[in-house]
């Protein structure tokens, strides 16, 4: 049984392999993937939203369902090398019962400009 708090999160590796994982509501998905020890996710300045490197690629059914970047994650968006319409940074999308099933697959590296 799954506790009402927690939300299954899928984490696709660029080879395809995904890493599910319950994660606690209130986490951000930065800290569901390092807790889950899913490879690819550096997280290099720890959640701060000044690093990028934990840039993962929303599975396009379900960008409407987060909340929009704000204007800092999209100017860090900006130094992502491989940038794509559905690029977001997992330090910036927190944990909440209604995205039970989301699908983020993390890019085969974190290089970022800058």
């Amino acid at each position: 049984m799954v506790c009402s708090n927690m939300v299954m999160i899928n984490f696709r590796d660029p080879e395809g392999k995904v890493v599910a994982t319950d994660a606690r509501s209130g986490l951000t998905l930065m800290e569901a993937a390092l807790n889950a020890g899913v490879e690819g996710i550096e997280a290099a300045c720890g959640g701060a939203c000044s690093c990028a490197t934990c840039h993962v690629y929303v599975d396009p059914s379900w960008t409407d369902e987060l909340p929009g970047p704000s204007d800092l994650e999209t100017d860090m968006l900006e130094i992502v090398n491989d940038r794509r319409p559905n690029s977001r940074l997992s330090c910036q999308i927190k944990i909440a019962a209604g995205l039970q099933g989301l699908e983020v697959a993390v890019p085969a590296t974190q290089d970022v400009d800058g």
